[in-house]
């Protein structure tokens, strides 16, 4: 028998029972029939009332609770934990604290079925901050029980946009798949790919033990992989204020890049080992000054030499 199932949504979760509560309420109010999508939440330790609060949306949604032991920042074994079980052709990843539009599943699985080929497809993401600044004034505007008509406020007033609006959108415009580096826009907080391509990539690299990179670090391996990135502007989502501080985060993105330069060896991979002291929404234009290679040309060429060599 064939599958009712569309898309699978994993989150991964540690300690965020308030956020991830209006995550869970956003996906019980989406226009994809419930039957259609399966939501996999992926415990990374939570010490608080996470289990409980899934159990409470078993009525609403067709919802799985995963649990693995707190041994620290697991987040891609975490997101891991749910791909390997997710049981439809389309996964949507998600944040704890991300509330989706109504019509967010419906229009990630349109990007899909309106492609030529395999996509990644990024969703637009209102109230993203970078430090947490102006939390007061966001959760102000926010209306948690009604995305759809906060995100219809936000648009039709401008506040809050996507970050990417400002330094990457306005820069390059939406379609942007043939940058050499569109990866870098490949967000985990709202983005869909096939399940079997993300099985086939090898998922998250769990050796990503810290915050950042890890969703950089897939999206590197899709764009290789034949997925082009795109834009959909109508899978949008907001995103909840929470604790955070930008100078730390980049401390730890910074140990995790260097994974990254390691793993691949390219020219443009090495490019980030150069921030915070360049400007990480400009590392296209800086690939393109520098005429570095696409990855896989480097890549071919490397294997090449290495043939004659030998």
């Amino acid at each position: 028998m064939t599958s009712p199932l569309k898309c699978s949504v994993v989150i991964p979760t540690y300690n965020r029972e308030r956020l991830l509560g209006y995550t869970l309420r956003s996906l019980a109010g989406q226009s994809l029939d419930r039957a259609a999508f399966e939501v996999l939440v992926c415990d990374d330790g939570s010490s608080d009332g996470t289990a409980e609060l899934v159990k409470s949306f078993a009525g609403r949604i067709n919802v799985r609770y995963f649990y693995q032991e707190d041994l620290g920042h697991r987040a891609a074994a975490a997101r891991n934990l749910g791909i390997r079980n997710a049981e439809a052709p389309v996964t949507v990843l998600m944040d704890s604290g991300v509330l989706g539009h109504s019509r967010l599943l419906e229009e990630h699985l349109a990007s899909h079925a309106n492609a030529d080929g395999p996509v990644g497809v990024c969703g637009y993401v209102y109230c993203f901050n970078l430090d947490n600044e102006e939390a007061e004034r966001i959760n102000k505007v926010i209306r948690f029980e009604d995305p759809d008509g906060t995100i219809a406020h936000l648009r039709r007033t401008g506040e809050f946009a996507d970050v990417r609006d400002r330094f990457f959108y306005n820069r390059y415009g939406d379609d942007f798949a043939d940058l050499p580096a569109p990866w870098l826009n490949f967000w985990t907080c709202n983005v869909s790919a096939r399940t079997d391509q993300l099985r086939a990539v090898g998922m998250f690299d769990e050796e990503f033990t810290r915050w950042g990179g890890e969703d950089l670090d897939i999206g590197y391996r899709l764009h290789r992989a034949g997925a082009r990135l795109i834009l959909n502007r109508n899978a949008a989502a907001i995103h909840c204020p929470h604790e955070k501080s930008f100078e730390q985060n980049n401390g730890m993105a910074e140990l995790n890049y260097r994974i990254m330069a390691k793993k691949y060896d390219t020219p443009i991979i090495k490019v980030l080992l150069e921030l915070p002291h360049i400007n990480f929404f400009a590392i296209n234009d800086i690939i393109r000054e520098r005429g570095l290679p696409r990855c896989a040309d480097y890549v071919a060429e490397r294997e090449t030499a290495k043939q004659s060599a030998s």
